[in-house]
């Protein structure tokens, strides 16, 4: 009933929310991106974009799609590599950043070694801007995480915003200097946090600096200040801060794919995985 076509760029829009990006994505036409789309629409029966010249969101059913035409296109791809006989060997240096320690990136990693019992996957978590120095020094194969200001390449996996989160306790005084808890440098969100702070002449200072975001969802939790997060992955127990609190806007984040410089024998793994997070990208957000 459904084109396996059609729900690729179906997924592509719904995970970086831009026809733009999507077409990219899939180096496709945006035209031919949109006309998929309206296919499966029609296909469905239900609408299942919500689109405006500005922004696209999913509706109710689009959500609903969203489940349905990741399983499809996995089950496709399992086939696929049933009956075309190839399997993938070498070793794979996969790097996620720690924003997807509480995600279920673990499942996608799962079904992937699943799939490719023959690769020799490690794996390393750390800052996005760590990992992208390992990438370009040729200590990892590929990388998932933040994309820096700097550094334009990179394949769009999906596009959030950042928020202010903190406890539903805390109430920050205007008069003081607001208290941070934030990862160490090079992290992107620190970065971003201190530059919209001094943009704004907010008075600012660390409470708690912690390599570990389990360190600092604890230190939040427990009160000791405000942290910048991407706004789909908000952990449970914290809130996003209110707009009466006067905290900076903190923009747009894109989470992005990168591969190494040198990959030789890990090309083909690091491809599989990189087609493998793309098409889960959905279950990188916390429910």
């Amino acid at each position: 009933m459904f084109d396996p076509a059609q729900l690729r760029s179906f997924l592509a829009v719904a995970q970086t929310l831009s026809f733009t990006q999507a077409a990219h994505r899939l180096g496709l036409r945006q035209s031919t991106v949109s006309q998929h789309v309206r296919k499966l629409e029609e296909a469905a029966g239900r609408r299942l974009l919500a689109r405006d010249t500005h922004t696209v969101r999913l509706t109710e059913d689009g959500e609903a799609m969203l489940g349905f035409a990741r399983t499809i296109l996995e089950a496709n791809e399992r086939a696929a590599h049933f009956f075309t006989g190839t399997r993938l060997r070498g070793r794979l240096r996969f790097g996620a950043s720690e924003d997807f320690v509480l995600t279920r990136l673990p499942e996608v990693l799962e079904d992937f070694r699943r799939e490719h019992p023959e690769v020799d996957l490690e794996l390393t978590v750390e800052l996005s801007g760590t990992l992208h120095e390992r990438l370009a020094a040729g200590r990892l194969d590929l990388v998932l995480a933040k994309r820096r200001p700097e550094e334009p390449r990179g394949r769009l996996v999906w596009r959030d915003r950042l928020v202010w989160i903190g406890s539903d306790r805390l109430r920050p005084d205007p008069d003081r200097p607001l208290p941070l808890v934030l990862f160490p440098p090079p992290a992107v969100t620190r970065a971003r946090a201190l530059e919209a702070l001094e943009r704004q002449g907010r008075p600012w200072r660390i409470a708690c600096t912690s390599g570990s975001l389990n360190g600092l969802i604890a230190a939040t939790r427990a009160g000791l200040g405000v942290m910048a997060h991407t706004r789909g992955m908000i952990p449970p127990g914290l809130v996003r801060m209110p707009a009466r609190a006067g905290l900076p806007d903190l923009g747009e984040v894109d989470f992005v794919l990168l591969h190494g410089p040198r990959q030789g024998a890990a090309r083909g793994p690091a491809e599989a995985l990189a087609e493998a997070v793309l098409a889960g990208g959905d279950r990188l957000h916390l429910p």
